[in-house]
C-alpha cells in the first residue's frame, strides 16, 4: 500500500502533462481549437495591417509635402502640370483635375471656374481618402469581434469542463482544471487580438486624418493659384482619377 507522500508523488493520468499554451492547444476541443485559430489570424491581420498601412501613409504623405512645398513657391497651373506629369499621387491628381477643368473652361477663370475647380477637388479628396483608408475597416471589426470570439471559445471549454465532471462522477481539480486553463486560454488571446486592433485602428485614423488635412491644404494652394488671374490655357490633360 502506498504511503500518503507515495500518493502525493504519483502522477495524476486525469491531469495533462503539458499545461503550457501550445499543450494546451493540442489538448483542447475541436471548437475551442478553431477559435484559438480564427484569433492568432485575426492577429496576423491586425499586424501587417498596420505594417502595410504605415509603409503606404509614411510615403504617402512624404510626397504630399513635398508637392505642397511646390504649390507654396508659386508659378503657374501650367508649371504645376508639368511637375506631376505623368505622377498618379493625390495632389498630382488634385492638380491634374484643375487642369482639366481648366481646359474644359477654355482657361476662363471666373467665380464659376472656381467653384467647378473646388467640387472637382472635393471628390479627388475623397477618393484619394477612400483609397488610403482601405484595409482599416477590418480592425474595427476585429477590435469589436474578437473578444467575443474569445468569450464563446471560454463558454464551450468550460461547458465541457462540467460535462467531465459529470460523466466522470467526481470533483476532482484534476477532471476540471484542463478545460477552464483551455477556456482562458481563448479569452486571452481573444484580448490579445482585440486590444492591439483597437489601438491601431485609432492610431491610423488619426494619422489617415492628419494626410486627408494635407489634401486640403493642397486644394487650398490650388484654388489660391487660380485665384491670382492665371489665364493661361492648360495643357490638354487625360481626365485626373475622380
Amino acid at each position: 500500500m502506498l504511503t500518503q507522500p507515495a500518493l502525493a508523488q504519483a502522477p495524476n493520468p486525469l491531469l495533462p502533462h503539458n499545461l503550457s499554451p501550445w499543450g494546451m492547444f493540442l489538448n483542447a476541443d475541436i471548437v475551442v481549437k478553431a477559435v484559438l485559430i480564427g484569433l492568432a489570424f485575426a492577429s496576423l491581420v491586425t499586424w501587417t495591417v498596420w505594417l502595410a498601412k504605415t509603409i503606404e501613409l509614411r510615403l504617402a504623405s512624404s510626397r504630399a509635402r513635398r508637392r505642397i512645398v511646390m504649390l507654396e513657391q508659386g508659378g503657374s497651373l501650367r508649371d504645376a502640370v508639368h511637375a506631376c506629369d505623368g505622377e498618379r499621387d493625390a495632389i498630382a491628381q488634385l492638380v491634374l483635375s484643375t487642369a482639366r477643368e481648366a481646359e474644359l473652361s477654355g482657361g476662363i477663370v471666373d467665380d464659376g471656374f472656381k467653384e467647378r475647380v473646388a467640387l472637382r477637388l472635393e471628390r479627388v479628396e475623397a477618393a484619394m481618402t477612400r483609397q488610403i483608408s482601405r484595409g482599416v475597416g477590418i480592425l474595427a471589426t476585429i477590435g469589436a469581434t474578437a473578444p467575443f470570439v474569445g468569450l464563446f471559445g471560454t463558454v464551450w471549454g468550460i461547458m465541457n469542463s462540467f460535462i467531465g465532471i459529470s460523466e466522470s462522477h467526481t470533483t476532482n481539480l484534476a477532471v476540471v482544471a484542463p478545460g477552464i486553463a483551455e477556456a482562458l486560454l481563448a479569452t486571452a488571446l481573444g484580448l490579445v487580438a482585440a486590444i492591439p486592433a483597437v489601438v491601431i485602428y485609432n492610431h491610423l485614423a488619426r494619422v489617415i486624418a492628419g494626410y486627408r488635412a494635407l489634401l486640403g491644404d493642397a486644394s487650398a494652394q490650388l484654388l489660391l493659384l487660380i485665384s491670382r488671374g492665371q489665364r493661361s490655357r492648360a495643357v490638354p490633360l487625360p481626365h485626373a482619377a475622380e
